[in-house]
């Protein structure tokens, strides 16, 4: 035998040698630190650490059953725990501290774990660790391995309640299973009928509000959105999508330049955005009709498709209501929640000539006074060029597309403005590095544009999209996040333009995702996904896609329609109350009802009860005394003992006395005999009293005559 055999033997051996109690204890700590498990990422390291140092120490406790560490230890390790959050938290309150204080007392309660009240309450903070998860992910991964959490727990409570003997995990295992099943209709009651009540339901969505887009810009934040692979929203086209390079869908549109920052312009600012102006598609363009399903956001801007011309919620929901000013989509408030809207696009439109105001265009011509000197410089020198003197703005946009093709720019996320900040980064990008991504070509190229008396903004937003070929899906990652720029062309509106376009095409163009990382040399930005990972992720997103529809997308407006299409006019709180009210209380009298029929039952008249009546009345009349200290009817193996230690005597009991005593032997062999009880043999027990009924009357009888006889010859005499 192997020495790796001979070690799995004598773990086996040292399992099955293990105590009650230890091996309680380990399945209990087994899933406590399955409820810590997801969290070890997000807890300070000296936090993770030590949960796992003292889940390891008491399981080691266990397994060698031996003694618990003292209280002055635990109380020690108690207070530097505290303090470390406190110094790590700057507080021990909120949400974070307070993760890290429950995760370090639960591991702490662990290494006082001696009696069923410590279970109990090391059972109730792993169940609280499991609810926490749902604050970061409520993903159905999530979901299915906090039910198996739940699951383990309760089984360690079900072990709690059995103190006797040494149950088994399986058949405990079982029983909590039956358990949860019977608790699924309540729960999904509940699930459809209790009130959504902030902030109960808007904590989680707070943490998943991720699509990565921002109302302000500042160079280098777009790239770092490049490397979050989060999901920001997945579109669904009604028969041909458009091609890869029409795919973008715009976010804020930022037209204030501070030198640092782009902002939204502010109110009365909004030169050419008329929302009554006139839609120009081209001719022929056809519609494209498409669902989307936003992920919650932080801004009021719906990322739509450009070109979107109408939108509005996808039955059955009915918030949120989307308002269109000019070219660009919002909300009253940001979506808390996932929006799942339909929508009409024409991706070639423009808005027309109507919006135009040569004042209020002056608004996108405004540069701070200071900034980026070198560049403004530049722009114009190439505004007094001969070409581009008298030039409308597509061409001068048409010419500095060709400048930046063949002046040597690159497309790289890593371009150095973190580590050589400056005051003027448009200088340093256009005329320096020449290395950028999106947002400083994006940003650089407005502001040329504004020197050389174009009006123009930024417009950000997500480029691009990924085919799910599970469920056809075209999915929008927070990587494609994007940044182009707009200028106003007179006659026709608004024109997008994308530089990044002009030096890197395949960013616009690519068809199939990719994984793109940080390379300050520019080269290399572009890694093919491995054909496993891509088939893993693409049914993992079709997967997470129905469980946000069907689950987590079940909001209080979904709820509100569930009532209207129950009948109910005009639905409220109130009426989801008393809805559950209703629910909960028809629950309580079918479990009760349930437990009324699985109740034991004692039969109080069996099947032999009646068959022993008749037997103990006819060996009475035989004259027989009744068995002392016994109740009637008394059991054949009863009477037959008594009837051997005192027979009632007679001529009537010395004819039939041996035959009542084989058949009461008979009865009893019957009735408590290794085959199961049934209909036949019932029959045979009461034929069996029948026949010893008859002879008891025989006997009697002869016993009655005998002394009438003899009790005539006395009176003859």
């Amino acid at each position: 035998m192997s020495a790796s055999q001979g070690s799995l033997r004598a773990a086996l051996h040292g399992m099955g040698a293990l105590s009650r109690e230890g091996r309680d204890t380990l399945w209990l700590l087994l899933f406590l630190g399955l409820s810590m498990a997801p969290h070890l990422p997000r807890l300070p390291l000296w936090c993770s650490l030590g949960a796992g140092a003292a889940l390891a120490w008491r399981a080691w406790l266990a397994w060698r059953d031996g003694p618990l560490p003292r209280r002055w230890l635990l109380f020690t390790a108690l207070i530097a725990s505290v303090a470390l959050t406190a110094s790590t938290h700057q507080t021990v309150l909120g949400r974070e501290a307070g993760i890290t204080l429950v995760t370090v007392l639960a591991s702490l309660k662990t290494l006082e774990l001696r009696a069923r009240r410590d279970a109990f309450v090391v059972t109730a903070l792993g169940f609280f660790m499991a609810l926490t998860q749902f604050i970061y992910s409520q993903s159905p991964l999530t979901a299915a391995l906090m039910l198996v959490t739940t699951w383990g727990l309760l089984t360690s409570l079900v072990l709690a309640q059995r103190p006797l003997g040494r149950p088994g995990l399986g058949a405990v295992g079982r029983a909590t299973a039956r358990t949860m099943l019977m608790g699924l209709p309540v729960m999904l009651v509940l699930y459809v009928l209790f009130p959504r009540i902030g902030p109960l339901w808007s904590v989680p969505t707070l943490q998943g509000a991720r699509t990565g887009l921002s109302d302000r810009l500042e160079l280098g934040q777009v790239s770092e959105l490049a490397l979050d692979d989060r999901i920001a929203m997945r579109v669904r086209f009604e028969g041909a999508a458009p091609p890869p390079q029409a795919l973008y869908f715009r976010g804020p549109v930022l037209g204030e330049f501070n030198g640092r920052t782009w902002l939204p312009q502010r109110p009365g600012q909004r030169a050419g955005e008329a929302t009554d102006a006139r839609w120009l598609p081209r001719a022929g363009l056809p519609a494209v009709r498409y669902q989307a399903t936003l992920e919650p956001q932080t801004v009021a801007s719906l990322p739509l498709l450009d070109g979107t011309v109408a939108a509005q919620p996808a039955p059955p929901f009915s918030e949120p209501r989307p308002q269109l000013r000019g070219r660009d989509w919002y909300l009253a408030q940001p979506s808390r929640e996932r929006a799942v809207i339909d929508a009409i696009a024409y991706p070639g439109v423009s808005q027309g000539p109507d919006g135009e105001n040569a004042i209020s265009l002056r608004d996108w011509l405004q540069l701070p006074p200071g900034y980026n000197p070198r560049t403004l410089d530049w722009a114009a020198r190439q505004r007094q060029l001969p070409a581009l003197r008298e030039a409308d703005p597509r061409a001068t946009v048409r010419n500095l597309l060709t400048h930046i093709r063949t002046a040597g720019f690159r497309y790289t996320l890593s371009p150095g403005d973190a580590q050589s900040p400056t005051l003027h980064a448009i200088d340093r990008f256009w005329l320096d590095t020449r290395a950028g991504f999106c947002e400083h070509f994006a940003t650089a190229f407005v502001v040329i544009l504004r020197a050389m008396d174009v009006p123009a903004r930024v417009v950000t937003g997500f480029q691009g999209a990924e085919i799910n070929p599970v469920d056809g899906l075209h999915v929008v990652r927070n990587s494609d996040a994007h940044a182009w720029a707009e200028f106003w062309q007179p006659g026709e509106g608004w024109v997008r333009v994308d530089p990044t376009a002009a030096v890197a095409p395949d960013r616009v163009e690519r068809t199939r995702p990719a994984v793109r990382f940080p390379d300050a040399g520019g080269a290399g930005l572009v890694g093919n996904v491995s054909p496993l990972w891509r088939s893993m992720r693409a049914y993992l997103d079709a997967g997470n896609h129905r469980w946000n529809l069907w689950v987590l997308s079940y909001s209080r407006q979904r709820q509100m329609d569930l009532l209207r299409d129950l009948g109910l006019s005009s639905p409220d709180t109130s009426d989801l109350i008393r809805l559950t009210a209703i629910a909960a209380s028809a629950a309580a009298l079918v479990g009760a009802a349930l437990l009324w029929w699985a109740r034991p039952r004692v039969r109080r008249v069996s099947v032999w009860q009646r068959p022993l009546a008749r037997l103990h009345a006819a060996l009475l009349a035989t004259g027989a005394p009744a068995p002392a200290n016994c109740p009637a009817p008394a059991p054949a193996a009863t009477w037959y003992a008594h009837l051997r230690k005192a027979p009632p005597g007679g001529p009537g009991w010395t004819q039939h006395g041996d035959a009542i005593l084989a058949e009461l032997q008979a009865l009893d062999a019957l009735r408590y005999g290794v085959a199961t009880h049934s209909a036949r043999q019932a029959t045979q027990a009461v034929a069996a009293i029948e026949r010893l009924c008859r002879q008891c009357e025989q006997a009697n009888r002869a016993r009655t005559g005998a002394r009438a006889s003899d009790g005539v010859q006395p009176t003859g005499r």
